[in-house]
């Protein structure tokens, strides 16, 4: 064949390949899915139990600036116990960016950090049944995004960061027939992982070249194709192949080198007291939100759950929470590819009880429970919560405040799923129950 007539041929089969579908394993066609709002949806669980009283209501003031308009000043007996953050990053109060629900309820099932994590994460209130050495029974929204996003995601585009450990690593997929480990996100656990002691054990990475990576993908190949009997995929946990497995591996080292000379004590410059789990968890989401541009984030917080034993520390907690927000919303509109082209949901995952203990704070302060059990006992306050939803002026109604009770937790994953347009493709027997924030968009 002359290169001529080669060439031909060559640009019309390439031509065909682009133009026929593609044929996902599970045998449908490509390009079933429904239309997207936006390209990368980002949820923040402003955990750890917050009261509707002390945020969207401020009944001690204003003690999230950075989120809520209003310059109500602090009350007096607390105000000493109330860190002084930076101004906030942002030109405006957050919910100047979105439409902020003032009356969301977490409807059913107990009160609990895990369980209601839980519900955030899979669409479906729990039972007093759950099991904190579990994953979750049903699907969780990294699975479901992965596995019904057409064609399917990466692991790369799916990230769940969480504050304390616990039981919060089995969230990151469930034990459902079909989904489990092979759609789950990238877990990390950064105040954890990503600290001195680690980078001296992992932090001196051996930098490989492109020659030595490929004679590695070649071994690795080799036993792949010979110990492959009774294997099961899902077995080992989230895998990032190939060049993902290369990248995370870059960002891992990259992240524990700049831990171990330093660079992260104040990344902030708030003031290295003032650095709580929760600001370091937001600046490693940050981090990630730069490197990886994920679609699908999902971050928590949890240092007001100090309420337990000190409501003044829970308000300052709060406080910085706040600002921690902020700084996240900055980074993704400083992130090309995320910036106009994301929706942040920002929601507790449950709130606290009306009725305080009995343990008293050094500024006279009662503290706080959270005990709800069901709707007919309990202190039903631990119910009420907020949820903002902000996002680019095209997609999310601007400067909105909904004071009726409308909205509940197992809304967030079907809003999820609407917003990346994989709702339509998750079968009928597995979809959540809840229904997409659509008040909430244009």
């Amino acid at each position: 064949m002359k290169r001529r007539d080669f060439l031909r041929t060559l640009g019309l089969a390439t031509a065909g390949a682009v133009a026929a579908p593609y044929i996902l394993p599970s045998g449908r066609l490509f390009a079933s899915t429904g239309s997207r709002r936006v390209n990368h949806v980002v949820v923040c669980l402003f955990a750890g139990g917050v009261r509707n009283l002390e945020s969207v209501q401020k009944i001690d003031g204003n003690l999230m600036p950075s989120i809520l308009t209003g310059n109500e000043a602090i009350s007096n007996d607390i105000a000493f116990g109330i860190a002084a953050m930076p101004t906030s990053p942002l030109a405006l109060p957050l919910q100047k960016y979105g439409t902020l629900y003032k009356e969301f309820r977490f409807g059913e099932g107990p009160t609990g950090h895990y369980s209601a994590h839980a519900v955030a994460l899979t669409g479906r209130y729990a039972d007093t049944n759950v099991n904190l050495r579990e994953s979750p029974k049903y699907p969780t929204v990294f699975e479901l995004y992965r596995k019904h996003s057409s064609p399917e995601k990466n692991a790369l585009n799916a990230w769940w960061i969480s504050n304390s450990l616990g039981p919060y690593p089995y969230l990151n997929y469930s034990s459902y027939p079909g989904y489990g480990s092979l759609y789950g996100a990238n877990f990390i656990q950064p105040t954890s992982f990503y600290q001195p002691q680690s980078a001296q054990a992992l932090g001196n990475m051996r930098a490989y070249t492109q020659q030595q990576r490929t004679s590695r993908d070649k071994v690795r190949d080799f036993l792949d194709k010979n110990f492959t009997v009774g294997y099961d995929p899902n077995a080992a946990g989230v895998v990032n192949p190939g060049a993902d497995g290369d990248r995370l591996r870059d960002f891992n080292a990259a992240t524990l080198a700049a831990v171990q000379s330093g660079q992260y004590v104040d990344p902030w410059s708030v003031g290295p007291s003032n650095m709580n789990n929760d600001l370091y968890n937001m600046f490693f989401a940050e981090k990630v939100i730069q490197e990886f541009k994920p679609e699908l984030l999902v971050v928590n917080m949890q240092d007001v759950d100090i309420c337990h034993f000190d409501f003044t520390r829970y308000a300052d907690s709060l406080h910085k929470a706040d600002f921690a927000v902020a700084k996240l919303w900055q980074a993704i509109q400083a992130t090309p590819g995320m910036a106009n082209d994301t929706v942040l949901i920002v929601v507790p995952e449950h709130g606290r009880n009306q009725v305080p203990n009995t343990v008293i704070d050094q500024f006279g302060r009662y503290a706080i429970d959270h005990t709800a059990i069901d709707q007919t006992s309990g202190d039903q306050m631990s119910r009420e919560i907020f949820c903002l939803v902000v996002g680019p002026p095209g997609v999310v109604r601007q400067d909105q405040v909904i004071t009726q009770v409308r909205g509940e937790s197992i809304d967030i994953v079907p809003t999820v799923a609407q917003l990346l347009g994989f709702d339509t493709d998750i079968p009928v027997g597995v979809r959540p129950p809840g229904q997409n924030l659509g008040d909430a968009f244009l």
